[in-house]
């Protein structure tokens, strides 16, 4: 597995597969419908001119396995050292190292570019992605109760 810096033109396909599971079968992400392929573009597009990197691990055999990236945390100039990441694996990769390979190689960037903190917004009862964050050092830093509203139930969003 290698990292590297994904495109649209090859890569926004199966990155929207992979967040389109999480959309219709996780609380990862707080929507409801799955995104359309014109979606893809404008989220490139800001994250370029944002500076922001679109991180991919790719397998051997070419595959996209998952991929991160950050973006804007809060849009005032204060907060310009403080992002919020992502990171999503596809299903049947879950657990085989690609998150914790994207999120270090998210995290060098980060450092690269002077950034001070990672935000991550993270469904309270997702235990294995608390987990994870706290694996790589990250602490928990308060909850908004009931903040999301899916799979007919109430949820707490853990920053």
């Amino acid at each position: 597995m290698r990292i590297i810096d994904c495109s649209q033109a090859e890569h926004a396909g199966t990155m929207l597969e992979i967040l389109n599971d999480a959309i219709v079968n996780s609380t990862a992400l707080y929507e409801y419908v799955p995104r359309q392929l014109e979606s893809m573009a404008p989220w490139f597009e800001s994250k370029q001119r944002e500076g922001f990197p679109v991180l991919g691990a790719v397998g051997d055999e070419g595959a996209l396995l998952g991929f991160a990236s950050y973006g804007t945390f809060r849009a005032r100039p204060a907060y310009k050292y403080s992002v919020e990441h992502s990171v999503y694996v596809a299903k049947e990769r879950r657990g085989a190292g690609v998150g914790l390979s994207l999120m270090r190689a998210l995290i060098a960037r980060a450092t690269e570019q002077q950034l001070h903190v990672l935000v991550g917004g993270i469904d309270a009862g997702n235990q294995s992605s608390i987990a994870f964050h706290e694996k790589l050092g990250f602490s928990h830093a308060g909850t908004i109760k009931q903040a999301g509203f899916k799979f007919g139930r109430w949820l707490d969003l853990a920053f």
